[in-house]
């Protein structure tokens, strides 16, 4: 059967309306995956680069104000005993007895810290910078605050001081917590330290020298004993002194970017000399 002649074939065109709408959702979904992406990379670079360059610099910059103070203005000569000799060095006997009551409350988790309760005897003034710690197999220099709050003192890349252990120099044991990773990350590579190697701390009258003694690679976050005044692990008891002595202790996180656990570096009081180390 022929068409008539001027009538119409109709035609039939398929709508590609639904195919422009699956390519735009997958355009918009590739979009966000990679909006996503960058911002993630961003904040990676963020926490690994800029934090790390902003702590280090006013952890520096802290450190240069600490020892401009003290050879501008030292402290006075230590009044002489009834036995004649002089005073000894600050912080020295303060917390020396401190045990599981003379620690820090509310440790923060990730901050290298050890988390355990209890109150603290009297010490500098919070987040107060007070000392400066050397420890030239790193080539770390760094200043030590008091606490060991991750806001007010290890995310400035200092190095912070468990209140209620005992002062630099003192019988006792002189403990610190700072960052493995992150906010100038000072105690990074304190894994790397071995027996023999040694630590200074400088405060405003002296230097004392410590000799690195013995590493616990790992212990948990909970694990009290290791900033006692006669530090030993209590969940691995082989590890740790059992006779009073002048002990300084570092704390942080470890494996490295978790928080796993704690990484534990003990030294022992070799020697102090007064003025600048």
């Amino acid at each position: 059967m022929r068409a008539r002649v001027g009538q119409r074939v109709p035609v039939v065109v398929q709508s590609g309306g639904r195919s422009r709408t699956g390519a735009r959702a997958l355009w918009l979904a590739a979009e966000t995956v990679v909006t996503c992406g960058v911002l993630l990379l961003l904040l990676v670079v963020h926490q690994l680069w800029w934090t790390n360059r902003e702590a280090r610099a006013e952890a520096l910059d802290q450190v240069r104000v600490l020892e401009r103070e003290w050879d501008i203005s030292p402290p006075p000569p230590p009044a002489p005993t009834e036995e004649g000799e002089g005073a000894e060095g600050e912080g020295e006997g303060a917390a020396a007895e401190a045990g599981e009551e003379g620690v820090p409350s509310g440790a923060p988790s990730g901050s290298g810290a050890v988390s355990v309760g209890g109150r603290g005897a009297s010490a500098p003034a919070p987040s107060d910078a007070f000392a400066v710690l050397r420890v030239p197999r790193l080539g770390l220099t760094v200043p030590v605050a008091e606490g060991v709050s991750k806001r007010s003192v290890l995310d400035k890349g200092y190095a912070g001081h468990y209140p209620g252990t005992a002062g630099p120099g003192a019988v006792g044991n002189f403990a610190l917590a700072g960052h493995r990773n992150t906010h100038g990350e000072p105690f990074r590579y304190i894994n790397r330290l071995r027996d023999g190697d040694e630590i200074s701390v400088r405060t405003r009258a002296r230097t004392y020298v410590y000799r690195v003694d013995l590493v616990l690679a790992s212990t948990s976050p909970r694990d009290v004993g290791v900033i006692r005044a006669v530090p030993r692990s209590l969940v691995k008891p082989s590890y740790g002194y059992s006779v009073p002595g002048a002990y300084l202790t570092l704390t942080t996180c470890t494996p490295e970017f978790t928080s796993a656990y704690r990484l534990v570096v003990w030294a022992k009081l070799v020697s102090t000399a007064p003025g600048r180390g």
